[in-house]
């Protein structure tokens, strides 16, 4: 079987004091389980990979490691090269977005009921704007995350499914990273 290139999203590390794990040790702990051609972009749980896996297999593979070497439980959100070309080729507020860290994508592990994107969608205020396309919401903020009551939504566990957001930059970064692999 060939590899596959994946992009393996971490939730909530290295926010402030809680949840801290270095880069170089994370890499290390996963060449170490075999992954192969593994890279992590900035310090906030972004790792690309080559792997045999699924992803619900590096999902939870990559949970289970974190937990049984750092003692953390730290959800994973796994998108294949391929996916992750396919949230940067359908980005569905590019027209309006003029500041790539303003615009965030989360990934979410399972889809939402359109019910729920749209009571999230109603939290939107002063021009925000949210777009749900499967696996993935879409949210502007053009004056920011800090005061966002979406943001805060978003960002927290009260979703009902593991997820993890990103900013555009990093959006496609990670892309440019699984696609050179």
């Amino acid at each position: 079987m060939t590899s596959s290139r994946w992009v393996l999203l971490l939730r909530g590390i290295n926010l402030g004091p809680r949840n801290r794990i270095a880069m170089p040790r994370l890499r290390e702990l996963l060449a170490g389980q075999g992954f192969v051609d593994v890279q992590t972009y900035l310090q906030s749980g972004n790792v690309v990979l080559s792997s045999d896996l699924g992803p619900a297999e590096l999902e939870a593979a990559g949970q289970e490691l974190i937990a049984a070497e750092l003692g953390l439980d730290i959800p994973v959100v796994a998108r294949s090269a391929e996916e992750l070309a396919a949230v940067v080729a359908g980005n569905p507020l590019g027209d309006v977005v003029d500041n790539p860290k303003r615009y965030q994508v989360t990934f979410l592990r399972s889809e939402l009921a359109e019910s729920r994107i749209q009571e999230l969608a109603a939290l939107a205020q002063g021009g925000e704007r949210l777009v749900g396309r499967g696996r993935e919401l879409y949210a502007w903020h053009p004056d920011g995350v800090a005061r966002s009551k979406l943001s805060t939504k978003l960002a927290g566990a009260s979703l009902g499914v593991p997820a993890t957001s990103r900013n555009w930059t990093t959006v496609t970064t990670l892309a440019e990273m699984a696609a050179a692999g």
